[in-house]
């Protein structure tokens, strides 16, 4: 039976992905967001159906083996776009650097001036890097890894939801500039939503996303020293 429900479960949440895959491309509206909209309905159906938490996790724990390969993945539209990387490299690498010592530094000042505990701001200040970067980060630094985990996830939803829209409305039409302002603010998220929008602008914010989680390592000790 515990099988069962697992494997009910695991059918539920591809089914929510798709059906919200589908809701994006037909309207094409920012607020159409497939990590949120899939989200929800997988909530909403374990509210609605009394099904406990613990009965998901077995699910969870077997998509998220998938995660693995699917981030390997990101190699196939890097290795089709390689020649972006030598065109545009020291670009990338310079803008995902400003990207996220401009982000950490935000986070810094507004949480201090905002009186929160120091815990509370190490846990904030990766939350512009991938999730395992954010745990590790978190752990070393004197932080609280599921904390810095929530702000992650929180920050890379909100962004993928307004952060094309955004550069459209800015007009930051470049594939290599949108891809990698959403990899490396939104991390994974914001390169689910850059390779919906094409191949190029998914891997240079997988190349992004990468770079962002190195300088937050290398950044976040010098930010806790000038928080002490």
């Amino acid at each position: 039976m515990p099988g069962l429900i697992t494997i009910f479960l695991i059918i539920i949440t591809i089914s929510a992905y798709l059906f919200s895959r589908f809701l994006y491309f037909k309207y094409q509206n920012p607020f159409v967001n497939i990590v949120l909209l899939s989200t929800s309905m997988v909530i909403a159906i374990l509210v609605l159906g009394d099904i406990p938490y613990q009965a998901y996790v077995p699910g969870q724990d077997i998509m998220t083996l998938l995660l693995g390969p699917a981030t390997v993945g990101l190699a196939v539209p890097l290795y089709r776009n390689r020649h972006l990387l030598k065109q545009y490299g020291l670009a990338i690498c310079l803008g995902v650097g400003v990207g996220t010592v401009i982000s950490m530094m935000t986070v810094l000042l507004i949480t201090q001036a905002g009186g929160l505990p120091r815990e509370v701001i190490i846990s904030i200040i990766p939350k512009s890097s991938s999730t395992p970067f954010a745990i590790e980060i978190a752990r070393m630094s004197g932080g609280d890894p599921a904390l810095s985990a929530v702000f992650v996830i929180v920050t890379g939803t909100f962004v993928s939801i307004l952060g094309l829209p955004l550069l459209t409305r800015f007009k930051i039409t470049h594939a290599v500039a949108r891809g990698s302002a959403m990899g490396t603010v939104a991390h994974g998220q914001g390169t689910a939503m850059a390779l919906l929008e094409g191949g190029q602008q998914g891997s240079m914010s997988g190349v992004a996303m990468g770079l962002a989680g190195v300088f937050t390592s290398v950044l976040t000790p010098v930010m806790v020293v000038l928080l002490l």
